[in-house]
């Protein structure tokens, strides 16, 4: 008996002190809207990056709504820039499946399946790549909420309704042909857009107070009014770095905000090098000129922008 009981406090200390001594390897990180690093009093989304701590090749990260609820699980190449690599799916907050998708390095690729929010079927799609290195996508079957089938084989007129747009257009074979107009619910404007096909030769959004923006490209990234190469070497000859980091290598990425004037706001270092250099990259971005703003079907719109930043040894 004695022998059991001693026994007994041996595996509850080597319990204990495991317990003690574990490590938590997973990190939880705060976003707000716009998906940047937030904090616990101010938030939307939730992320968890699993072994966060550990060296691996690739590591499983899930997004959470603020209720908890899972919304998006993948595989990332690095745990803190999300390149999304393999399978991912997406998930509305009352649990039911939103698209799954297959990534390789950050790009779609082959079939994507979508479903309304009540579970019935909405789409397929097909990723892929063209001569030009680019993604390309076709819309291959398409139900409308009253599960029909109106686009079947990539042929038939499309419509699609949800809480901030809708659009609608012929599509033959999986593209966009002729005229396509819809609506923007959040900025209260329209468009019309004509295709051949499936690229966009021309379109006009006419705006909440009724002006039109005219424009050929529908969506348009923020950009350096003298070019990345020029902001480049602003940020190198204003870089500074400290004697004790002169042989230190790295990157650093950085995000911010561009909003619709062109100003930088919110910049913040997802993954840095340390010595006080991210801390000179915020403030170099805070002191920047400003940018052309980005612009959604001809209107500007505030963008978010990632950023690296190559750190040489000397």
């Amino acid at each position: 008996m004695k022998t059991f009981l001693r026994l007994l406090l041996i595996i509850v200390i080597s319990t204990k002190s495991f317990s003690q001594n574990a490590v938590v390897t997973n990190k939880l990180i705060y976003l707000d809207s716009m998906w940047t690093q937030s904090n616990e009093d101010n938030y939307k989304y939730t992320r968890l990056i699993e072994d966060y701590y550990a060296d691996k090749e690739s590591y499983v990260y899930k997004d959470f709504y603020k209720s908890g609820k899972l919304k998006f699980i993948a595989t990332t190449l690095d745990k803190d820039i999300m390149i999304n690599d393999g399978q991912a799916v997406s998930y509305y907050e009352n649990g039911n499946k939103k698209h799954i998708a297959n990534y390789v390095n950050k790009r779609k690729s082959g079939r994507e399946f979508n479903w309304y929010e009540n579970g019935n079927l909405k789409s397929e799609i097909d990723y892929f790549e063209n001569k030009k290195g680019q993604i390309e996508s076709k819309i291959i079957n398409f139900w409308n909420p009253e599960k029909e089938r109106i686009v079947i084989d990539g042929n038939g007129n499309y419509s699609d309704k949800s809480e901030n747009n809708e659009e609608a257009g012929l599509l033959k074979n999986g593209l966009q042909e002729g005229l396509w107009t819809g609506k923007d619910f959040k900025r209260k404007s329209s468009f019309s857009e004509i295709y051949k096909n499936g690229k966009l030769i021309s379109g006009v959004t006419t705006d909440s107070l009724n002006t039109k923006h005219s424009y050929s490209t529908k969506y348009v990234y923020p950009s350096p009014k003298n070019g990345i190469e020029s902001f480049y070497s602003y940020i190198g000859k204003s870089m500074h770095i400290p004697v004790e980091a002169r042989n230190i290598s790295g990157k650093i990425y950085i995000t911010f905000i561009v909003d619709e004037e062109g100003n930088l706001a919110d910049p913040k270092v997802l993954k840095g090098v340390g010595f006080g250099i991210d801390e000179n990259a915020i403030q170099l971005i805070k002191e920047a000129k400003k940018w052309n703003p980005g612009k959604n079907r001809g209107v500007p719109v505030r963008v978010l922008y990632k950023l690296p930043i190559t750190i040489k040894a000397k």
